[in-house]
């Protein structure tokens, strides 16, 4: 058996977007390690030294299986095109020397001797500023550590095409520009592997269950999370049971 490190931008990216695979990898008896880049605060870390989405982060990891969670450091980098100057604690992400974060991260897969990567594709997925850090990071920390396999999170831009379309129908205010949205995520050619994740929705929806502040939260994303969550199980498994990857170490034929 293997480790594999699984590395995200911020709590609640694991379950979105790996935490079936994440579940899967464990249940085979791999060990699971899971780095988050921010700890998803935008000021100051609290006076008790964690921020409240890393305890949900830590209730996420155990439903999943995860062996060991760890915090790079960061701040959350926010929204929208005004990146705010960093709190007096620590530096946001997307401001991180992406060298020095590179080199924390390739620490951490030194010392679990780690057989994969996993991170995120070119485009961050989404396009979100700490997310395309993350392939950045992450793609020169396994240089740096000598990881031999790197697979990157991802999804066929055609079927977020068809999710956006299905989060409108269920009257979620959810905007995006069709044109925008066409540079996202991958295309579906890219794409070397597509994992079937059903037998693990359970996990996967109580994972995403966990993240109590952002299922709380006033925004357009924390209204598709409360919907996600209060799905019928097989349904959620249809919709959210596939997840995706590119696998940058070598050419391989998709999995299914």
């Amino acid at each position: 058996m293997a480790t594999v490190l699984a590395f995200h931008a911020h709590p609640d990216d694991e379950a979105l977007l790996t935490g079936g695979t994440l579940a899967r990898l464990a249940d085979e008896g791999h060990r699971v390690v899971l780095v988050v880049a921010t700890d998803g605060l935008m000021g100051a870390v609290p006076a008790n030294g964690e921020a409240p989405r890393m305890r949900e982060l830590r209730t996420s990891a155990a439903v999943l299986g995860v062996d060991r969670v760890v915090h790079l450091g960061y701040a959350d980098s926010g929204h929208g095109p005004l990146l705010y100057p960093d709190p007096p604690d620590r530096t946001r992400f997307a401001r991180a020397d992406t060298e020095e974060a590179a080199e924390r991260l390739a620490a951490v897969l030194r010392a679990e001797d780690a057989a994969m990567l996993i991170g995120y594709d070119a485009n961050g997925g989404y396009g979100h500023r700490d997310h395309v850090k993350v392939h950045e990071v992450g793609r020169r920390a396994a240089e740096l550590a000598g990881t031999p396999r790197v697979l990157e999170a991802t999804m066929p831009r055609d079927t977020a095409e068809r999710l956006v379309r299905l989060v409108r129908l269920l009257r979620i205010p959810l905007r995006f520009d069709p044109d925008e949205l066409s540079m996202r995520f991958s295309a579906r050619s890219a794409i070397t592997h597509r994992y079937d994740v059903r037998r693990y929705a359970r996990q996967k929806q109580a994972a995403l269950a966990a993240h109590h502040s952002q299922l709380n939260g006033t925004g357009r994303m924390s209204a598709v999370m409360r919907t996600m969550t209060r799905l019928p199980l097989p349904l959620f498994g249809l919709l959210l049971g596939q997840e995706w990857f590119i696998d940058t170490s070598s050419s391989r034929p998709a999995q299914r």
